[in-house]
């Protein structure tokens, strides 16, 4: 005989998974805000600029918002794995940030 299915606890799991994924989405909502500098926005301008931008139905316009966008993740991209490069073939930097004793200088 099979044992029945307890659909409360599948339930409550699927509610808790839901949660979690709301809680997530508004988290990565507020990174890409002040990403991209849009928290020196007043409030109702940011809600204004997003009600506008969201009821735009114009294709062309949507396509360069994207385009824009998908440029602006590209450099943060190049940005950041150039930065790990700098990091990764350099040497550690001193606690007290004193330079390494090896005789080399570098230009900044």
């Amino acid at each position: 005989m099979r044992k029945p299915r307890d659909y409360g606890a599948e339930l409550k799991a699927l509610e808790d998974k839901a949660r979690e994924l709301k809680t997530r989405k508004v988290q990565q909502l507020g990174e890409l805000v002040i990403l991209t500098g849009a928290d020196a926005l007043t409030v109702d301008e940011l809600a204004g600029a997003l009600i506008v931008l969201a009821e735009t139905k114009d294709a062309g316009k949507r396509e360069a918002w994207a385009k824009r966008g998908a440029a602006f993740f590209q450099s943060r991209a190049r940005r950041s794995a150039s930065a790990s490069d700098r990091d990764a073939g350099g040497a550690q930097p001193q606690p007290d940030g004193a330079q390494p004793a090896s005789g080399s200088t570098s230009a900044a």
